[in-house]
């Protein structure tokens, strides 16, 4: 029996890739999260960058308590089983008419986990309509395994590494993904998405957040992750710790230590140590 998605739902997203849309939070919740972080970021006089739009998990409690929430996890472990770590989480923010974009790409490219058994939860905490800059998603792109990639570092392209395919997508093949507030969307770590610019008057907020089962393996660091269900008899990951209150002491380190090892992964080959701003 599944827990939040049918047996049809889960053949769909073998088949192409994606499932979209699952309600996880009513739309004041969804308000409310978008609230919290553009409070923080009202106190830092700007928006969220660099090394803090990473592993947000780690720093705020609303955030671990949305990578933990039931809603979510029951959908993730129809996905890839009972027992699941989530190994990172990024927010996605295209402000209102800015032309930041993201290029066809493969989730899976430099992150070096073992397995493609990863399942990406991309959760709307404002309404993403396709103008908004929504995703775009290949169907049955997943099953060609690996595609090449090239970087490109373009200073509006969202990727670490402004990372993209080295294939041509077919003329119409993509699919929009829009979503309302408190909506997410679940992709496959190698299914080739992308996204346009904001054309409209507000920010489009996303928070992604990446489960595993814990059994894969990090092969290029020794990782961390945090264990949101289920156990862990591998032990293949250090154990993150919640945090006690939002930027506490703790969080902070804990937060440092996580992304430079994140960062040391993703930017494996290249002269960066750290998240681009």
């Amino acid at each position: 029996m599944k827990k939040r998605l049918t047996e049809g739902e889960v053949d769909r997203y073998r088949r192409d890739g994606f499932h979209f849309p699952v309600r996880v939070l009513s739309a004041e919740e969804a308000r409310s999260c978008r609230d919290r972080l553009e409070q923080h970021e009202r106190t830092t006089g700007g928006p969220i960058a660099g090394n803090m739009r990473h592993k947000v998990h780690l720093l705020f409690t609303w955030a671990n308590n949305l990578a933990c929430h039931p809603a979510i996890l029951d959908a993730v472990e129809d996905l890839i089983g009972p027992d699941i770590l989530c190994w990172s989480s990024t927010f996605f923010i295209k402000e209102a008419r800015s032309p930041s974009f993201v290029s066809w790409h493969q989730d899976a490219t430099y992150w070096g986990l073992s397995t493609d058994e990863v399942v990406t939860a991309w959760v709307a905490f404002a309404d993403a309509p396709v103008e908004s800059g929504a995703m775009r998603f290949w169907p049955g792109s997943h099953l060609r395994n690996q595609l090449e990639h090239r970087d490109t570092f373009d200073e509006n392209n969202l990727l670490s590494r402004g990372q993209e395919i080295a294939v041509d997508v077919p003329e119409g093949a993509g699919v929009d993904v829009p979503l309302r507030a408190g909506e997410m969307s679940l992709h496959h770590v190698l299914l080739a998405h992308a996204s346009g610019p904001n054309t409209t008057d507000d920010r489009r907020i996303g928070l992604a957040l990446r489960y595993i089962p814990p059994h894969v393996r990090q092969l290029k660091v020794r990782d961390s992750a945090t264990l949101v269900r289920g156990r862990d008899p591998f032990g293949n990951f250090d154990p993150e710790p919640a945090p006690k209150a939002d930027l506490d002491a703790e969080a902070l380190i804990a937060h440092r230590e996580a992304v430079e090892r994140s960062a040391k992964a993703l930017y494996s080959g290249t002269d960066r140590t750290a998240f681009r701003a």
